[in-house]
């Protein structure tokens, strides 16, 4: 593998920000009826998966942060975000890591949908109907969990080899 010359908050910073550009424009062959993937669910999962729940919070919180004041649509990334850093930061202490292709897929499937269920929910309180979030979810859940394996994986190897938790 090719050794970057990025220390691990520099490259956290350069990936995490491609990401936030990535959400607001992705290229038209990577989305699915006009919709882009969950790029801030691509980078968190692996993200907190190796460096912990701890860490994988305050990302969910700072990358939703950005992600929210640069949409400007009302609606907040954070809480979920937040809660799925945590969650998928528990991985980073089972019995057997996280490296399966299969298993980051399928978690980044539940991720998006999570955040567009929440996004869902918030719409609902503001009295917005349900049927362009369902297309909207269902869409964009299945282009993030298809993307998920190349792109989580690839992550999930650089960090663990920038991480100074699972040095060797």
């Amino acid at each position: 593998m090719v050794d970057l010359p990025l220390g691990r908050p520099a490259m956290a910073l350069v990936s995490g920000s491609l990401a936030l550009l990535l959400s607001l424009a992705c290229p038209w062959w990577l989305q699915l009826d006009g919709l882009p993937p969950n790029w801030l669910v691509l980078w968190l999962l692996p993200w907190a998966a190796v460096e912990g729940p701890l860490a994988g919070a305050l990302a969910g919180l700072v990358l939703g942060t950005l992600h929210d004041s640069l949409q400007h649509s009302g609606l907040t990334a954070v809480p979920a975000l937040v809660l799925l850093g945590l969650w998928w930061g528990r991985f980073d202490t089972a019995r057997r890591p996280l490296e399966r292709s299969t298993t980051l897929g399928l978690l980044a499937l539940l991720g998006s949908l999570g955040l567009n269920l929440s996004y869902a929910l918030q719409l609902q309180l503001r009295g917005g109907g349900p049927l362009p979030v369902l297309h909207i979810t269902l869409a964009q859940s299945l282009l993030t969990g298809l993307l998920a394996p190349p792109v989580c994986s690839l992550l999930v190897l650089i960090w663990r080899r920038r991480s100074t938790r699972h040095a060797r």
